[in-house]
C-alpha cells in the first residue's frame, strides 16, 4: 500500500526527512539548504511515489500562468540541484528517476507521518493526575 501524506505531513526516505509544514529538508536531523523550486519538485514527487510526474505538471506547480521562462531549462536545473542535495545521480538514481521526454519519478521507499502534536501544557506547568 502506498503512503498517503497529510497536507502538513512529514516524508521520510533513506537518511532524509521532508517536512512540508516547515518547508525543510533534513538529513539525519540536520537541515539541508535547498532552494524553493527544487524543494517543491521534491514534495510533488513525494506526493506521487512511483508515478511519473510530467514536466507540464511540474511547470504548473512552480510557475503561475502567463509566466515566461525557459521551463525545460529551469526544471532541469532545479532537478539537478535537488539531486545534489540528496546525493543522488541521474545515471544511477536512488530517489529520482528521469524518464526521457516524460518526466520524473520518485523511486525510493517512503514513510509518512504527521507532525508531532503540540503539547497542551505551558512551560513550567506541572501536570498531575488523580486516581479515584
Amino acid at each position: 500500500m502506498e503512503p498517503t501524506a497529510m497536507p502538513d505531513g512529514i516524508y521520510q526516505f533513506g537518511a532524509f526527512e521532508v517536512d512540508k509544514h516547515s518547508g525543510e529538508l533534513r538529513k539525519h536531523g540536520v537541515r539541508i539548504r535547498v532552494q524553493e523550486q527544487p524543494f517543491q519538485i521534491l514534495v510533488l514527487l513525494l506526493e506521487h511515489p512511483g508515478e511519473i510526474v510530467g514536466r507540464e505538471e511540474i511547470r504548473a506547480r512552480l510557475w503561475p500562468e502567463n509566466t515566461f521562462v525557459d521551463f525545460d531549462s529551469a526544471i532541469s536545473n532545479a532537478v539537478r540541484k535537488l539531486r545534489e542535495a540528496l546525493s543522488d545521480s541521474a545515471d544511477t538514481p536512488r530517489f529520482i528517476e528521469t524518464l526521457a521526454r516524460r518526466g520524473y519519478r520518485f523511486i525510493g521507499p517512503i514513510e509518512t507521518r504527521s507532525p508531532a502534536p503540540a503539547p497542551h501544557s505551558r512551560p513550567g506547568q506541572m501536570l498531575t493526575s488523580r486516581l479515584c
